[in-house]
């Protein structure tokens, strides 16, 4: 099933655009992997640079502090690689400042490439750390969070690599994400149990990004079918928007979902600039959304 009404764009002209976030004056803060930039669009879709981070980052999520807190991946974007490589972490940057770096390494484990990120109710930073996306040698994948003190440790631990790419924390605490290796979605309870909520539709769904309706449902975007497919919660599909081409994330505002699209495949060397912002109505809207903030500077 499709929903009836499809995406506006707001914005194109986008170097790869991921893991919009919105801030309280509206505009709409999203990253620019061949930019090596955070990219701010006003309800006009004028663009403006927010911050330069260098390297490619993945996502963005805002903190209580003001701050932006970045999946910085370190400058791959398939087999691109940005002008000025940087260390795989998570940064934090305000607008028109310098990324501070605050995290490299989780219990001793050097991160890859962080991908995406979101707070949880309790506070937790939670994010995605799958690497350099190559199918034919993977580097090993985790779930990590990191506490208000700046202490971290693996949430969801893989025992061979998949790609976990998008995820969300639900209202129990629960961790679901999307594999971009296997096309499947999981979720972890907060007491450890695992669930495998099956295989996207599709002959090869590439699942990147993900949110939650007030409702339940799952919204994962599918960067290989340019589009999102909602789930319920156990699951099963229910319905799918299509959407720009090569779809990559999302995220609500109220009842308003932001859609970011690459306009390509990340299948070659050169950086492409066909991205676009868009948006969709969606009754209901999304689940609240939690700001935190993480203490202290650089952890080696």
């Amino acid at each position: 099933m499709a929903e009836d009404a499809g995406p506006e764009i707001v914005a194109n002209g986008l170097g790869w655009p991921e893991g919009p976030t919105v801030l309280p004056d509206g505009r709409v803060v999203l990253v620019e992997s061949y930019r090596s930039q955070l990219t701010a669009i006003d309800r006009k879709g004028r663009a403006t640079r927010f911050a330069y981070v260098a390297g490619a980052p993945n996502s963005c999520v805002l903190g209580s502090d003001g701050a932006l807190y970045v999946c910085q991946n370190g400058g791959t974007t398939g087999p691109w690689r940005a002008a000025e490589m940087t260390t795989p972490s998570i940064q934090r940057v305000v607008e028109g400042g310098k990324a501070e770096i605050i995290l490299t390494e989780v219990d001793g484990i050097r991160l890859n490439g962080p991908n995406d990120l979101v707070f949880a109710g309790d506070g937790r930073l939670v994010f995605t750390d799958p690497g350099t996306y190559n199918p034919k040698q993977p580097d090993p994948s985790y779930i990590f969070a990191v506490r208000p003190d700046g202490s971290a440790s693996v949430a969801v631990h893989f025992e061979r690599p998949t790609f976990p790419n998008g995820l969300a924390v639900e209202a129990d605490g629960s961790i679901v994400w999307a594999e971009s290796y296997t096309g499947h979605v999981g979720r972890q309870r907060p007491d450890g149990r695992r669930e495998d909520l099956g295989r996207l539709p599709g002959e090869n769904p590439v699942p990147d990004g993900m949110k939650i309706g007030a409702d339940g449902r799952l919204y994962v975007t599918d960067i290989f079918a340019s589009g999102i497919h909602v789930l319920r919660p156990d699951g099963t599909p229910d319905a799918f928007i299509a959407c720009p081409k090569s779809t990559t994330n999302c995220a609500f505002d109220g009842e308003t979902l932001w859609i970011t699209a690459a306009g390509v495949l990340a299948t070659g060397s050169d950086p492409s600039f066909g991205g676009t912002l868009s948006r969709i109505s969606l009754p209901g809207g999304g689940t609240p959304t939690h700001y935190g903030r993480i203490a202290g500077g650089y952890r080696p």
